[in-house]
């Protein structure tokens, strides 16, 4: 049983405190159905903030992928190279559309795609690569984007983690995750640093896609071009869903939007003093913290332990929760799923899997306190492997 004072959890929703206020004044404004006024200034905000070629929001991440794999006409026969160690959407997104789904491994030093052993998995069916910009720490972009415009391909950025963070090229200039990939997707969950409790959006990048993006937002029709006056009525026009999120969301989000320089500054802050306080223990232990590579900015999403296996991180796991701290581990290789491996059997994908036993994840939240990320800190340092 925990005798500690400290309970602290792995997340915890921040409000910056004009949330209510925004929502408020949606429902007054009487317009509800998305799409209206927060919608618009939320796209607004993020298209200006980091040149975003067209932004659409999504009641989530998932969504958002969704939208993209109908936008490209992936369909049965096409393949599509995702990073095993991801989130189980951002294959599904592309699996509803009868795409086979080819798994790269990861990285040594960090659990993003190898941009190395892309170009081997490519065939006549690869049709879009998904990079996975894991813990909002850029993929190797310049790289990914040169092997896909030699082999005809798309690029959907996984941004699910990246809002606020950027890719650096050889020249030293600063591109935001989001914007480098033909699409993009975010998500707004509760869990990420800008947050509606569910949320998302879609980047269009490739001016091709922007008006499509739009009818297949708006459930197949030109409803929008309607409501702009550009048609005398709306109809349906292609294939679509109900993919845009209410006013009521879109008025958290642009809450949260407003603030992100604030959020953005705290987070930062506390990944660095676990950078700098773990930094000799990690050495000490053996363990590894989380790679910047040179081209990548830290937008702080969160913040891992590398162990050596799943028996260090279950007794590192299990000496925090003694202490009443909640560290958890995170992905678990999608090529191992059983979905997976029933349709196309055992695959092996080394670095996927050592970051599937291996990797923890401390708490990072706005409202972390510092006694609080002290005593996450001191717990750690106790730890005797």
């Amino acid at each position: 049983m925990n005798s500690t004072k400290y309970s602290i959890p792995f997340n915890k929703p921040y409000f910056v405190g004009q949330e209510v206020q925004h929502i408020q004044e949606a429902v007054q404004r009487g317009q509800l159905s998305g799409n209206g006024k927060y919608t618009k200034m939320c796209h607004a905000f993020l298209e200006e903030r980091f040149g975003f070629g067209k932004c659409l929001l999504t009641t989530s991440c998932t969504d958002a992928l969704e939208m993209a794999a109908i936008l490209l006409d992936v369909k049965e026969g096409d393949e599509v190279i995702i990073p095993s160690y991801t989130f189980v959407s951002t294959a599904n997104a592309f699996a509803l559309r009868g795409a086979k789904i080819v798994f790269a491994d990861s990285k040594k030093d960090c659990p993003n795609i190898d941009e190395h052993h892309i170009e081997e998995l490519i065939t006549s069916r690869t049709k879009v690569i998904v990079p996975v910009h894991y813990a909002g720490v850029a993929c190797n972009m310049d790289k990914i984007m040169d092997l896909a415009e030699k082999h005809g391909l798309f690029v959907v950025e996984d941004a699910a983690q990246a809002i606020a963070s950027y890719y650096v090229d050889n020249n030293g200039s600063k591109r935001a995750l989001g914007t480098i990939g033909h699409l993009a997707a975010f998500s707004f969950h509760e869990t990420k640093n800008i947050s509606c409790g569910e949320g998302g959006m879609l980047a269009i990048n490739d001016p091709a896609f922007k008006k499509r993006a739009e009818v297949i937002w708006e459930k197949g029709t030109n409803r929008s071009a309607f409501f702009r006056n550009e048609v005398n009525k709306y109809q349906w026009i292609d294939i679509g869903s109900s993919f845009l999120p209410s006013e009521i969301t879109a008025a958290f989000l642009y809450a949260q939007l407003e603030n992100i320089d604030r959020i953005q500054k705290k987070r930062i802050h506390i990944w660095n003093t676990y950078q700098d306080k773990l930094k000799e223990w990690a050495e000490n232990q053996g363990v590894r913290l989380p790679h910047i590579p040179e081209y990548a900015t830290n937008n702080a999403h969160l913040f891992y332990i590398v162990t050596n296996d799943s028996k260090q991180r279950d007794a590192i796991i299990n000496h925090l929760k003694a202490n009443g701290v909640l560290a958890i581990f995170h992905y678990l290789s999608l090529h191992q799923s059983p979905y997976y491996r029933e349709k196309h059997g055992e695959n092996e994908l080394l670095e996927s899997d050592f970051y599937t036993n291996a990797l923890i994840r401390l708490p990072l939240f706005y409202d972390l306190t510092e006694d609080e990320l002290s005593h996450i800190i001191m717990s750690l340092l106790s730890v005797n492997l």
